[in-house]
């Protein structure tokens, strides 16, 4: 490969600078109510992880007279300055307790903090009322408050959300009368409908989302970490409640829904198995005591498999599915009647 020093690249007729942060920030009152968050003068906090939004946040106070105060500015591609996970590895998971400790710890000196991961397609939200969100927590809310506050979104636009996600979300949207899409585990699939604005969220229970622009129209057909934050922000200058409280709300509405994961190890074969799994396999009548009523193998939403298995009953489901990049299979679960208890199979 010829390679050419950089004092020499730089004065190159093919070379220009572009800058990519003001044309993002500028345009982020298309998609966030910037304004509603400036005139409530709310004291807000931010760790970028050492990631690719540090650049983002002086400038994002500088346009929009905010108060967010940047807790960790440190940019160290060892991450050594993170607190450890729950098996002592350094893992840059902004929805995980373990690693968002600090920010946990600061979560009465702001009205809202939040984080993103490294690459900023992943958002973390602390509040006063709960500490750190549980992704799942968080999106019910998102939806339901977009869904009330962006009149000129399409009516009927759908909600996007992956098959493994709370079923609070779907509870949510049934309540406001709008489309639920359930797709397979992958932002991939929300890319057409967000494109399109046929969809005007979508999200997954791994804490990626992202959703159209206040008129209705595209904003990304990925996920975009800082939008989720500000949206906490925007919420809580609305509404004078942070979303761990609009949650509580939700809760005791449509009652507490207990969602678990465990991984569990699986060999080539037995994850190839799982994969072609039919809904004939399941013989059982009933979940928990209750009345089966959907064994899935493909997304409801749009008919692509899963490659695995869902199985759905009024007060809860469990999914199983195998990873794509480790020999494991991953087990989902979710009640709305109490804690589940049990192991994997």
């Amino acid at each position: 490969m010829k390679r050419v020093p950089f004092a020499a690249a730089i004065k190159a007729g093919t070379t220009h600078q572009e800058d990519f942060v003001l044309p993002y920030v500028n345009d982020l009152r298309n998609v966030i109510d910037m304004e509603v968050i400036g005139a409530a003068g709310l004291k807000l906090g931010v760790d970028p992880l050492g990631g690719a939004a540090g650049p983002y946040w002086e400038p994002i106070n500088a346009v929009y007279h905010l108060d967010i105060s940047v807790v960790n500015p440190k940019v160290d591609p060892t991450f050594s300055f993170m607190t450890v996970d729950h098996d002592g590895k350094i893992r840059m998971d902004c929805s995980s307790p373990y690693a968002m400790a600090r920010l946990v710890g600061l979560k009465d000196q702001y009205r809202v903090a939040f984080a993103n991961d490294p690459d900023s397609d992943r958002h973390g939200i602390v509040t006063p009322s709960t500490g750190l969100m549980n992704p799942n927590h968080y999106l019910a809310v998102a939806v339901g408050y977009l869904l009330a506050h962006r009149p000129h979104w399409p009516a009927e636009a759908a909600v996007g959300k992956t098959l493994v996600s709370s079923s609070m979300i779907d509870r949510v949207v049934q309540k406001l009368g709008r489309r639920l899409c359930e797709v397979p585990v992958g932002f991939k699939w929300f890319t057409p409908g967000l494109f399109d604005g046929s969809c005007c969220f979508g999200g997954e229970e791994s804490a990626g989302a992202s959703f159209l622009r206040r008129d209705g129209t595209v904003w990304t057909t990925d996920k975009d970490g800082p939008i989720m934050n500000l949206l906490a922000a925007e919420i809580t200058a609305r509404t004078g409640k942070d979303p761990g409280e609009h949650y509580r709300e939700l809760t005791a509405e449509f009652g507490t829904p207990y969602y678990t994961r465990i991984d569990a190890p699986a060999t080539p074969e037995q994850k190839a198995r799982l994969q072609k799994l039919s809904p004939e396999a399941v013989r059982e009548s009933t979940l928990a005591g209750e009345p089966i009523t959907a064994k899935l193998t493909r997304a409801p939403g749009n008919g692509a498999p899963i490659g695995g298995l869902k199985v759905v009953a009024a007060g809860g489901w469990f999914a199983a599915r195998p990873s794509g990049t480790e020999e494991i299979y991953k087990i989902y679960a979710e009640s709305f009647k109490d804690q589940p208890t049990w192991a994997p199979l």
